[in-house]
């Protein structure tokens, strides 16, 4: 059964990796279907993430590419089925697909790694803090458009709370303690906020200081999203004209590397819960 609308994030990437099995066998599109019994017009919108694909077929797909990795098979059967109408749904056709395609990949995270030197990562700003982000952009943001992605940020915050709360380590430069965005107030509360999501038991809160010298990773923030088995993590990059999602094994590994060189140079969760109280009082 063909998918309602343009594929997500999460289908095309179960396209993909069924195409990366496929190849990895060293099969062609039309070998390949012609051994699961479908036709290459059918593969063709499979790999491609535009169309529905049962658990059973993928279980069919590798066996056919002979992948023994039960573990990631398992992971791939998982993601089957048609579009999950998560919360997010109700957001399509007035946010960008790929805000939708974030919060679709948080929501299935075993775990994220987040670093950020100008912003306070967007799972730990408060209400007033993300509308003073979003009434400054370019082009100007009507004021229906900034209260729908105003709580499109608050609800993607779900995933740190509830039973299932996501583990979460976020390092944030000092100089995102001390923009002041929206002003002394809501910065003061920001950073309270802050503190308080640091005493969650699945949250961690890292804090780059000044002084610390150039590093890795200075020039943009991170979002890394652990999947169900190592070969389905995912990076996010906020830019300019839009987010962008990485999952090739060398962008992996790379960012990886980032990340432990950034954390490398945070202080310690006390000291920068220290820190952060102390800019808060300063403020």
């Amino acid at each position: 059964m063909s998918s309602n609308g343009a594929p997500t994030l999460r289908q095309q990437r179960l396209g993909f990796e069924l195409r990366k099995l496929r190849e990895t066998a060293g099969l062609s599109s039309t070998a390949a279907a012609a051994l699961v019994g479908v036709n290459q017009g059918h593969m063709s919108r499979i790999e491609a993430g535009r169309y529905a694909v049962s658990a059973d077929r993928v279980r069919a797909f590798a066996h056919a590419y002979t992948c023994t990795d039960q573990n990631l098979v398992d992971a791939l059967a998982g993601m089957t089925g048609r579009r999950i109408r998560g919360w997010w749904e109700e957001y399509r056709d007035i946010l960008l697909p790929s805000m939708l395609d974030l919060a679709e990949l948080e929501h299935h995270a075993t775990a994220m790694r987040i670093a950020s030197v100008i912003h306070i990562p967007g799972l730990l700003q408060t209400l007033d803090h993300a509308r003073a982000i979003f009434l400054d952009t370019v082009p100007p943001l009507s004021p229906p458009e900034v209260e729908h992605r105003v709580s499109h940020r608050i609800k993607r915050q779900a995933v740190l709370y509830g039973e299932q709360a996501t583990p979460l380590t976020a390092t944030v430069h000092e100089a995102a303690l001390r923009m002041g965005f929206g002003g002394p107030a809501i910065a003061r509360a920001q950073l309270r906020h802050l503190i308080e999501a640091s005493t969650r038991e699945n949250v961690t809160v890292r804090v780059i200081p000044f002084g610390s010298g150039t590093f890795l990773g200075s020039g943009q923030s991170i979002v890394y999203c652990s999947g169900v088995v190592p070969q389905l993590d995912t990076v996010q990059l906020d830019t300019y004209h839009g987010s962008e999602f990485l999952d090739a094994h060398a962008q992996l590994v790379k960012y990886q590397k980032v990340l432990d060189l950034m954390e490398a140079r945070a202080l310690s969760a006390s000291k920068s819960r220290d820190l952060i109280a102390r800019i808060e009082r300063d403020t």
